[in-house]
């Protein structure tokens, strides 16, 4: 029996196998326990399966963030995809930009790359300062003085969806998906 995005409710009623049929689509069986953990491990190790945990420094958590912005930061013709990828993972700035960086993405814009940036601060002039200091020194360090074509910003208010099937504002109950949200409404995978 496949399970699409639409039926999640036997994932809390049986056993699982993470093994998949031709097409990927992972399948519900009455597998026993210690295969499909050997399994989950298996996806957990070729990095299909993943986890991630997330601290709420924004108004409504610890405040420690009162303000978050988006960052887009388009790159001159030239700036391929692969030099941004090494400068990011050879980059020794990545451990001092996590303390403003919330989240960031490689993007495409009219035909050339870019790079966006959720930048957090206690304030709007806070992000600026960061920004402005930290985040666009570093780019121009690693990309040179000349491959930033372009910096766009929006104020972000809040979220609305995380990681596809988390809706804060509707089906979150503090760090947990509320009780009364159908297994129905939870995609896992077709």
């Amino acid at each position: 029996m496949r399970q699409a995005c639409g039926d999640a409710s036997a994932f809390t009623d049986r056993k699982l196998d993470f093994g998949g049929d031709r097409a990927g689509r992972i399948t519900v069986t009455t597998t026993d326990r210690k295969t499909v953990g050997r399994k989950r491990q298996k996806l957990e190790k070729s990095g299909l399966l993943r986890y991630r945990a997330s601290v709420d420094l924004s108004p409504e958590g610890t405040g420690k963030f009162l303000a978050s912005h988006l960052y887009i930061v388009k790159f001159s013709i030239g700036v391929t995809y692969d030099q941004i990828r090494a400068n990011i993972t050879r980059g020794a700035d990545a451990l001092t930009l996590t303390a403003i960086i919330a989240d960031s993405q490689i993007a495409e814009i009219d035909g050339k790359l870019a790079l966006l940036f959720v930048v957090e601060g206690t304030s709007d002039r806070d992000i600026v300062k960061s920004v402005h200091e930290q985040l666009i020194p570093s780019l121009v360090k690693n990309h040179g003085p000349n491959a930033i074509l372009e910096i766009n910003t929006l104020r972000l208010l809040g979220p609305v969806r995380i990681l596809r099937n988390y809706l804060p504002p509707v089906n979150m109950d503090g760090p947990t998906m509320k009780p009364a949200w159908p297994d129905s409404s939870i995609c896992v995978g077709d």
